[in-house]
């Protein structure tokens, strides 16, 4: 029963974390290295973001299939789908090189962790603050030029704490996006480099896979899910609303407890 309820908690931070700009990854490594908890293979930390995966290709189904089923006429079409791989490329390079560096080192690194929370946070802020004016308010339709840089900055998100959508809507809020496209424009981004990097993770790994916990990685899966879900659908709203600046709070909160907490020898 505790195993479940430890897969529960990782599986509802995963969905909770995700799509906010406060790196679910540093949140999920955090909470796994406090809580003892650890996957052969870690089979259970990159199989329940394929439930985040699935909760954002559900929210965003219909316009997904209007893309893609009109791109061979519809010219609007065809150019945001190449907007978004041209965006995505620069993880595919800097993924493949970097991938075991990462995955042995910064990824068994928590205060590294910790403090990536931190500075993120101030980072976040201070953008939200003194962001240019915006200048593109649709997702779709953004320059190629502005789609490789959002992409390369993504790149930064492979250190664990800084947070994929947390760069990607620093990069285009600095070029000029405005505060809730640039979370859509993340989202869009997310489920190309997301699916790519789980499916590598289960490649690379496929000799050490163990499914054997599956109630487990069940458990996880299906909060991640649902619980991505409910924050797509808030998120827009809420930044529209109010900005970010309740997204670097948390993490400079989190961050400094999670410091705190090592330095203290848990």
């Amino acid at each position: 029963m505790g195993d479940l309820v430890t897969s529960a908690l990782l599986g509802l931070i995963e969905g909770l974390t995700e799509f906010l700009p406060v790196s679910s990854t540093g949140h999920l490594l955090l909470s796994s290295h406090f809580l003892g908890f650890e996957s052969a293979g870690k089979t259970f930390e990159v199989v329940i973001q394929l439930g985040a995966v699935l909760a954002l290709l559900t929210v965003y189904f219909g316009k997904l299939w209007q893309v893609f089923s009109t791109a061979h006429r519809d010219p609007a079409s065809a150019r945001f789908i190449a907007s978004v791989t041209l965006a995505f490329l620069p993880a595919v390079f800097v993924g493949l090189l970097a991938h075991d560096f990462i995955k042995t080192v910064l990824f068994e690194t928590p205060r590294l962790i910790a403090i990536m929370l931190i500075l993120g946070g101030f980072v976040l802020l201070f953008i939200d603050r003194i962001a240019p004016p915006a200048v593109h308010t649709d997702p779709t339709t953004l320059p190629f030029r502005k789609a490789l840089v959002i992409g390369c900055v993504q790149c930064l998100a492979m250190v664990p704490g800084v947070s994929r959508s947390g760069a990607t809507i620093v990069g285009a809020l600095l070029l000029g996006v405005e505060k809730r496209a640039a979370a859509e424009f993340s989202f869009f981004l997310s489920m190309p480099t997301m699916a790519a990097a789980v499916g590598y993770d289960l490649l690379k790994n496929r000799d050490v896979l163990d499914f054997s916990a599956l109630s487990q990685i069940g458990v996880g899966f299906g909060l991640a899910f649902i619980t991505g879900v409910i924050v797509v659908k808030w998120l827009l709203g809420y930044i529209g609303r109010h900005g970010y600046a309740l997204f670097g709070w948390w993490r400079i909160i989190i961050g400094t407890l999670a410091l705190a907490a090592l330095s203290m020898g848990y």
